[in-house]
């Protein structure tokens, strides 16, 4: 990842109605003319200035004093989000020194939180709590809480918790009243018992994003999705209000936040559990109680959002020594009757739009597979550690779709990947709802997760014969199978390929073991009627039985 990427895909971008049509429900594309803002045009200008004015500040009686004190419980904290439901929503538009209002990306990271400054710093739970500055995109502050024996104090954060680094931005700092903090980051001794490492944090609208072990920043989450891509603006809820336990050793640590918007507000609870020994992976679950004060066109539960440049199916527009670029690199769903679901991500000069109509699905998430440094040859950035996200749904979420939208991107810096939930009924004014999940981040191999043979790699080109021309709408797709019962089978045992392709037709279809690696390549030629998108789907079956997890694919024409 791009250094700008680890604070642009933190914030919410605002699309713009304008710049895009309405959708028609089904898997399809929507095309368009008008260029795409990157996420660094939409941030500087318009695009952020309406993301900010949709916000609002949560009042509640006791937030003067810094030593005051008051109960809390989430039942309470939820019938307070519920009430606020019911009022008006009063946008406003905050106000911090000039100092910091001013400042540019460079000069933001030159503030850092001071790591002797941490709240918790020696306890014995091995937690740290500190804070992001107010500044450069981050310019509404939230209000911080620490909870103990039941009881929710004000935690403060001053210009002392942090090291200006440009000196006259530390003068200011000094001068002015301290105006709050945009953020917080919990640290912990993730990977080592003698080392902090960065856990999780909270910044911007109600993104947030957590670590596995050896895992380094990638996919990020969202607490909820209003509107996006669709004929309407999207609305971007923000977490305004984070009280944090102050956790025991050995337990999880317990974070509570206040959602706020036009459109609805909502109390969320985190308990966080950091990978061990014993499980590699960082796991958070998610109790989302919303109410809403308006109808909502598309709701989006347990959004994941990340970043697909190109691999080894879309490289050949890109000028670059990497052999891939991404966060992630597939959709993965697993359905209540088991079957497994790889949806590989595209990059097309098109927007991508495909639903994948469920009923109470066991998982969905994005997912990084290739953990081995040669796929990306990025000594920088180590794509290789970025982590999966995978959502469980607890209890019965019934009838809806996962989402998947595919955003044109030309670098990595833009997050152009969003999934999630929609339920099949749409949110209406007045109405309250539930959601509990679990989010798993980490290395989440599929050799350790599907129990079926994986897709390995999925690759494109030119179809036909190689040495010879080939007619311009023949495409290729290659799609490798490794691990299950496929690595014990020898070439020639019998195999069938169970393959369809919408929108064009399947000239030829060849399966074989590669001796070099193990693993199955199928090999497709699809003849593409013109301007069509295509939609590719193939498994293979064997011994009576699924031998693989089912590969989806879109495939988008040139412009």
């Amino acid at each position: 990842m791009a250094p700008m990427q680890q604070l642009f895909d933190l914030v919410g971008v605002a699309s713009l109605s304008n710049n895009r049509a309405t959708f028609v429900t089904g898997t399809n594309v929507t095309r368009h003319h008008t260029p795409l803002p990157n996420r660094r045009a939409v941030l500087a200008g318009i695009g952020f200035s309406l993301f900010l004015a949709s916000t609002t500040s949560l009042t509640r009686p006791l937030l003067a004093q810094q030593d005051e004190r008051f109960a809390f419980d989430f039942d309470s904290f939820s019938a307070r989000m519920k009430a606020m439901a019911a009022a008006e929503h009063q946008p406003v538009t905050a106000e911090i020194p000039a100092a910091f209002n001013s400042l540019d990306y460079d000069a933001y990271r030159l503030i850092q939180y001071r790591g002797e400054a941490s709240k918790w710093a020696g306890d014995a739970a091995g937690y740290q709590l500190q804070a992001f500055h107010l500044g450069w995109l981050y310019n509404e502050p939230v209000k911080v809480y620490e909870i103990e024996g039941g009881e929710a104090h004000p935690i403060g954060f001053g210009a002392a918790d942090f090291d200006y680094h440009n000196a006259e931005v530390g003068a200011a700092a000094q001068a002015e009243a301290f105006p709050g903090v945009a953020g917080l980051r919990v640290n912990y001794p993730l990977n080592r018992a003698d080392a902090i490492d960065e856990l999780v944090t909270f910044l911007g609208a109600s993104y947030f994003r957590a670590l596995g072990r050896n895992n380094i920043y990638g996919a990020s989450a969202r607490g909820l999705v209003l509107n996006s891509w669709v004929d309407v603006p999207e609305e971007f809820p923000r977490f305004s209000e984070f009280y944090v336990e102050k956790p025991n050793e050995g337990a999880p640590l317990v974070v509570y936040a206040a959602m706020e918007s036009p459109s609805v507000t909502g109390a969320y609870r985190f308990v966080i559990t950091p990978g061990s020994d014993a499980s590699q992976e960082t796991v958070m679950d998610v109790t989302a109680r919303l109410y809403f004060r308006t109808d909502v066109k598309e709701l989006g539960v347990a959004p994941l959002t990340s970043m697909f440049l190109y691999a080894e199916a879309n490289r050949g527009g890109f000028d670059d020594y990497r052999p891939q670029v991404h966060d992630s690199n597939g959709l993965l769903v697993e359905r209540e009757s088991g079957e497994v679901m790889w949806r590989a991500l595209n990059n097309s000069a098109w927007l991508g739009n495909s639903y994948l109509a469920e009923t109470n699905p066991k998982a969905f998430g994005l997912y990084q597979r290739g953990r081995d440094f040669e796929a990306y040859q990025d000594a920088g950035a180590h794509y290789e550690r970025r982590p999966s996200v995978r959502v469980e749904p607890v209890g019965q979420w019934g009838q809806g779709m996962v989402r998947l939208v595919e955003i044109p991107a030309k670098l990595e810096a833009d997050d152009n990947i969003v999934a999630f939930w929609i339920p099949a009924e749409p949110a209406l004014a007045g109405e309250e709802r539930e959601y509990s999940y679990r989010l798993i981040w980490g290395d989440l191999n599929p050799e350790d997760t599907v129990g079926l043979a994986y897709v390995a790699e999925t690759r494109g080109g030119v179809g036909g014969v190689s040495g010879v021309e080939n007619a311009s709408n023949l495409r290729k797709f290659v799609v490798d199978f490794k691990g299950g019962e496929l690595d014990t089978m020898p070439a020639g045992t019998p195999i069938d390929v169970l393959a369809t392709v919408g929108g064009g037709v399947m000239r030829t279809s060849v399966l074989s073991r590669i001796d070099a690696n193990g693993a199955w390549r199928l090999v497709m030629d699809v003849e593409a009627e013109p301007g069509a998108t295509l939609e590719l789907k193939a498994y293979l079956v064997g011994l009576g039985k699924k031998l693989t997890e089912t590969w989806l694919y879109q495939w988008r024409p040139a412009a």
